[in-house]
């Protein structure tokens, strides 16, 4: 049924003011941290209720922490409501129909870096808690609203506010940051409209390969150069390099889409949620999303070496990003690496490395209390459990709350999904407003 509902005027035009503040995180240096505490000034502004009812906290320099004390006994069981107002810097040669830091509004949509990743999922939650204020409301349990602005840069604000949350013995009895959002068609065979829960993510580690090798001038090149031996190492590490292993919420997931599928693909769904092994080998030759939904993925992402055009370079070094699928470690990718690569002169270093996050349950007050409020919001989407490929903030605090969420109350077209740390990047206004509506219901609902 369509959604009739015409959007509350404000909330495009506040959206917009937002992106007219290029909170490039990684490209803190060239800008300062001005655009960042013009972010923090501004929506002290446009939610004035937020900030008087509810007690703020700064963590690092990037940190928000707001505390909205509940009326019931659950203090130390809060609800975290994240989300983060760095954005991804801009390729100058793209070519965006409108300015990516302009917030052009134009047919009921707003354009512009940051509309869905992630200042649109962050308005959405200062737009419901500021009306429940105005209306006087009080919510059952304590309610944080957890706000980073370093989260594209992997940044410490959200691991700080973790910490000192857990410091406080604080264990949030439900955390729901970005990651999934409302979709069409959420898997290729599958039609229809689906909310997409990330119930986990996968790790993160980026790791450099690098070799020595003779120098000399390029005129007379030794059989394998610096170069050729990084390129051959970075060659062996393809696709198959680590084996599908579907999570558990990879079943969960097939098996609830199965349940809303009509006809043949019905049988095929509730057929692959109960055999890994076969949902394994399918994913994998679908390649794309799908297959790094079921095993650890491999991309290499930046290399080097070399001085001039016509000399041989004695150093050679890539950049190989993974994501690690959930049941498996780092250091179990690293030795698959090395096994794979087969050649001791290639020295693997680990960069960087962050375990996958734990799952969390899908039969528990806490999901169901996300289908309600959707049952609000978008009446008639079900809610879907996946596993989330990227990294998010939530990762902090999975380490030791029970109950964490990736899931964006949005309406993302496959489109706008391709806009997310590309070009053109847009949400409708309508999207917004029904967002708006998700978060109000969850923090009417709870217990």
């Amino acid at each position: 049924m369509a959604d009739v509902t015409e959007p509350r005027p404000g909330i495009a035009e506040r959206l917009a003011q937002m992106i007219q503040l290029p909170t490039v995180s990684a490209e803190l240096e060239e800008r300062g941290s001005g655009p960042f505490e013009d972010f923090v000034a501004l929506i002290a502004d446009l939610y004035p209720l937020v900030h008087e009812k509810l007690t703020l906290e700064r963590h690092t320099d990037f940190g928000l922490l707001f505390h909205w004390e509940g009326t019931g006994l659950s203090s130390e069981e809060p609800v975290v409501l994240m989300a983060h107002y760095d954005v991804v810097p801009v390729d100058e040669s793209d070519a965006w129909t409108h300015p990516p830091f302009a917030g052009v509004i134009a047919d009921g949509i707003v354009y512009g870096r940051g509309a869905l990743d992630d200042k649109g999922p962050l308005i959405v939650v200062l737009e419901a808690v500021e009306n429940l204020l105005a209306d006087g409301f009080a919510p059952a349990r304590d309610v944080y609203l957890s706000f980073g602005g370093n989260e594209e840069t992997y940044g410490r604000a959200a691991e700080e506010i973790a910490r000192v949350l857990r410091e406080r013995g604080i264990v949030p009895w439900l955390v729901v940051d970005e990651g999934g959002a409302v979709v069409d068609a959420p898997l290729p065979f599958v039609p229809g409209r689906a909310a997409m829960i990330g119930v986990g993510e996968k790790g993160v580690m980026t790791l450099t390969l690098s070799a020595r090798g003779e120098g000399g001038h390029a005129s007379a090149p030794p059989a394998l150069t610096a170069v050729r031996r990084v390129a051959r190492a970075v060659d062996r590490l393809g696709p198959t390099t680590f084996r599908p292993r579907p999570s558990r919420a990879i079943g969960r997931m097939l098996t609830q889409l199965g349940a809303q599928t009509p006809g043949p693909t019905r049988h095929l769904l509730r057929v692959l949620g109960s055999a890994p092994f076969l949902t394994g080998q399918l994913f994998a030759a679908l390649g794309g999303e799908p297959a790094a939904l079921v095993r650890t993925t491999v991309a290499p992402t930046m290399q080097s070496g070399g001085t001039a055009a016509n000399v041989l370079p004695s150093q050679a070094s890539a950049t190989v990003n993974l994501r690690i699928a959930l049941g498996e470690t780092t250091q179990q990718a690293v030795l698959r690496v090395r096994r794979r690569i087969r050649d001791p002169l290639v020295v693997v270093k680990v960069e960087e490395a962050s375990e996958p996050s734990p799952e969390s349950a899908t039969d528990n007050a806490q999901f169901a209390l996300l289908a309600d409020a959707l049952a609000v919001s978008h009446p008639g989407v079900p809610a879907v459990p996946y596993v989330m490929m990227a990294a998010t903030d939530s990762r902090h605090f999975h380490r030791f709350a029970p109950a964490v969420y990736r899931f964006a109350p949005l309406d993302m077209s496959n489109a706008q999904r391709a806009s997310i740390h590309g070009v053109d990047e847009n949400v409708e206004i309508a999207a917004l407003e029904r967002g708006e509506r998700f978060h109000r219901a969850l923090i009417e609902r709870l217990v």
